[in-house]
């Protein structure tokens, strides 16, 4: 651990992404529940994913919240190894943060103007970093050992 870090602000950015989470989620159900009222949709035509998706029109901030739940897995449970091994820097919480935004960046263009390519880009950002995040960690933990 950092001497001038204290390890809990890992936390911070976890905290942050379960606000974007919450966040998303509650747009997604605003939405389903406006749309199947709005087409007097009856919940059991919506039992399933392949019924929503071939019922429901709108379904971008359903596909934001699964992919809230894809990638950003990986992130939460290295931010927990870093925690948990003592091995909390300045620099993992940057990154830390820099992944929170650009997955907020990458939740805003999906929920906003979903221009394909803009957020492949920022996903693709986001994936590199998480990467090099894993990678630094896992090198770190070599060298103590």
């Amino acid at each position: 651990m950092n001497m001038g870090t204290n390890p809990i602000h890992i936390l911070y950015p976890v905290a942050a992404m379960m606000v974007l989470t919450c966040i998303v989620m509650a747009l997604m159900l605003r939405e389903r529940v406006a749309e199947m009222k709005e087409r007097r949709i009856h919940p059991q035509k919506v039992a399933s994913s392949s019924q929503m998706s071939a019922t429901l029109q709108n379904t971008r901030a359903a596909d934001n919240y699964k992919n809230l739940f894809e990638m950003p897995v990986f992130f939460h449970a290295l931010c927990l190894a870093v925690l948990a091994t003592g091995m909390v820097g300045p620099g993992m919480v940057a990154a830390a943060w820099a992944y929170v935004a650009l997955r907020c960046v990458h939740s805003f263009i999906h929920l906003g103007y979903n221009k394909v390519m803009h957020r492949f880009f920022v996903f693709l950002a986001s994936c590199v970093l998480l990467l090099l995040m894993w990678a630094a960690f896992v090198v770190q933990l070599a060298q103590r050992t």
